[in-house]
């Protein structure tokens, strides 16, 4: 499927954006995405209540396979062949297709943001780092002797 070919199936409903998505198309209306074109394939958003209309018509969820095992996405089911040829109901299922992905949109919740770590309270005040001053005191005696020694081996 084309993108031109989208548009013209499309165009009872209405206006649609078609973008890339994937290996295909992601077809949206006022920024809802509705539907995608995968695979030779369109599927159209679908939930509870929709859901029952694909099965009566023998349609199935969108599959995709990994290296392991089959995905099953049940929000998008595959339009019905005989509506490629009937614009007018084909209109009436996009239109069903976005109620639905407003409704999933509505359900979405925004993510938490991760609450900060919450660390015990000092019973004291840190006490200063030493190590760095010990190690720069072993850096200059190391030094000095290194000049005493080199001294002494130069006066013989």
């Amino acid at each position: 499927m084309d993108r031109d070919f989208l548009i013209d199936l499309f165009s009872e409903f209405g206006a649609v954006d078609i973008k890339r998505m994937f290996s295909g198309f992601g077809v949206s209306a006022d920024g809802v995405n509705f539907a995608m074109a995968l695979r030779g394939g369109l599927f159209l958003r679908a939930d509870a209540e929709t859901i029952p209309s694909f099965e009566a018509e023998g349609c199935a969820p969108f599959q995709y396979q990994t290296r392991a095992k089959t995905v099953t996405v049940n929000s998008y089911w595959h339009l019905p062949p005989r509506l490629y040829d009937d614009p007018e109901e084909l209109a009436q299922w996009a239109r069903a297709a976005l109620d639905a992905a407003r409704r999933a949109a509505v359900k979405k919740r925004p993510r938490a943001k991760k609450a900060a770590k919450q660390t015990k309270p000092l019973l004291s005040p840190p006490k200063p780092r030493k190590a760095k001053a010990a190690k720069a005191r072993k850096k200059a005696a190391s030094t000095k002797r290194l000049v005493r020694n080199q001294a002494v081996t130069s006066r013989k």
